[in-house]
């Protein structure tokens, strides 16, 4: 990067900055973090962007998900997996028709559930990421069972590959690629504590080194104390707790606290003001009962007032439980494909509705995958899947990676049909960060591994 760049000036100073905080003593880092919050450097932009991280808590069946169509992949396909693959003339009226032939005549179909994202792959505004999965680095099979490359610690258990999904770290990560993101783009919002916001709960995804993740309910923000008006029904108590908490206090600790109390406050009377004038017609599309469709209605309010918050770069956390199953895969893993698919449905029209499309792009993400061949009723932990990408920015109806062989012991599986990734996380990532503005001589300090893969391919073109 150029030094006259502007980019490079923001994060010059915000570094200087940081280390004029840091000489106020080694003791004082949790503070000084703190106080950075904000200052973090951001390209200069104009424009409205939103990433949009669909995880599914669990590990998701990816044969299930998409399982092979062409006859002779269906049939291995069948094979391994006994009493739970999906009937092929099920899949008759979810055959994905890409715009470019698969080599070989390979043939995917959409899990009969999620039939309502088949429009949207037809028109071109989603794609199929394949056998995407946590890498160190590029890894063969040869290079896998030799040991003889570093790989993701902890794999196929559920904490850890979660957590190097969202952040390139196992359990115990500090920030994850979602919030490093954030870190780059904050101070170019209006309020940078409205740079990342989960929908539900926390997260590592959204913690960055400096960004912090907003958590919002499917109703809106969350109130501190209620915000109530009154204590115990006294007005005068409340409006005393609410000084005693936001007053600036000599201690270093107590000040931070009625800093962020304040913070926390004002932020809430923002957002609930501007959500209170959000067009109200845009958002009967969501179904209920259905815990995704929830979430993504709150975050598709919140972007429907984006330009009311000041802000011009945003990026979500969504998420949907209960794919980890050993058993019952058959009944199971249909509901919950179709949460998924109404849900996601959902949200595309509305960002249709709200004139968004082109600037929302969601994508889904999950543990792993898991095993090709079945536990009785059941599949067990894996390791790469397949993922959506979706929005009018996608260069859809298109497959990106290479189609795994299918089968138990082929050069791309582990055993039992466990995927070994041929798409990493971090090209994954990159690819959506590129799009969202993040540079070249940023990527690494998004994605820490991202250097050991050739430059070439850290945009992938899905988007």
């Amino acid at each position: 990067m150029n030094p006259s760049d502007t980019g490079y000036q923001s994060r010059r100073a915000f570094l200087k900055r940081s280390a004029a905080l840091g000489i106020a003593g080694s003791a004082m880092p949790f503070v000084t973090s703190l106080a950075a919050i904000g200052e973090a450097a951001a390209a200069v932009t104009t424009d409205y962007k939103a990433l949009v991280c669909v995880f599914l808590y669990g590990g998701n069946d990816y044969a299930n998900t998409l399982p092979p169509y062409d006859q002779a992949s269906y049939t291995l396909y069948q094979a391994a997996r006994s009493n739970i693959a999906l009937a092929r003339t099920a899949l008759d009226a979810t055959v994905l028709t890409p715009l470019t032939a698969l080599a070989g005549g390979r043939q995917y179909a959409l899990a009969p559930t999620l039939a309502p994202l088949l429009p949207i792959f037809n028109a071109g505004k989603m794609a199929v990421a394949l056998n995407v999965g946590s890498l160190v680095q590029p890894t063969t099979k040869a290079q896998y069972t030799a040991a003889s490359v570093p790989l993701p610690p902890k794999l196929f258990s559920h904490n850890d590959q979660q957590s190097f999904w969202q952040a390139s770290n196992p359990e115990g990560a500090t920030s994850g690629w979602g919030g490093r993101i954030g870190d780059l783009f904050q101070s170019g919002n209006g309020s940078s504590t409205l740079t990342c916001i989960n929908a539900t709960g926390n997260a590592v995804f959204l913690t960055g080194k400096t960004a912090i993740q907003y958590s919002v309910g499917t109703g809106g923000p969350i109130a501190l104390l209620g915000n109530g008006s009154s204590v115990f029904g006294s007005t005068t108590a409340a409006s005393t707790l609410r000084t005693l908490m936001t007053a600036g206090q000599a201690n270093i600790f107590q000040n931070e606290h009625a800093r962020v109390s304040k913070r926390a406050l004002d932020t809430y009377a923002q957002v609930n003001t501007a959500l209170a004038g959000a067009p109200a017609a845009s958002f009967p599309l969501f179904p209920t009962p259905n815990s995704l469709a929830d979430q993504l209605k709150i975050v598709a309010r919140l972007i429907s007032v984006s330009s009311e918050l000041g802000a011009r770069r945003q990026v979500f956390f969504v998420s949907l439980g209960g794919w980890d199953m050993h058993d019952a895969l058959a009944t199971g893993h249909p509901t919950q494909t179709g949460l998924l698919a109404n849900a996601m449905k959902a949200f595309y029209d509305t960002t249709k509705a709200l004139g968004v499309a082109d600037k929302v792009t969601t994508f889904t993400a999950s543990d792993f995958g898991r095993t090709l061949q079945s536990n009785d009723d059941g599949s067990d932990h894996g390791w790469g899947s397949m993922h959506f990408v979706m929005g009018d920015a996608v260069r859809g109806q298109r497959f990106y990676g290479t189609p795994p062989a299918v089968g138990n012991n082929t050069p791309d599986d582990v055993g039992q049909g466990r995927l070994l990734p041929t798409m990493a996380v971090d090209q994954y990532a990159s690819t959506l960060a590129n799009w969202f503005g993040v540079s070249a001589g940023d990527m690494p300090t998004v994605l820490p591994n991202i250097g050991n893969y050739n430059a070439s391919t850290w945009n992938l073109g899905f988007v």
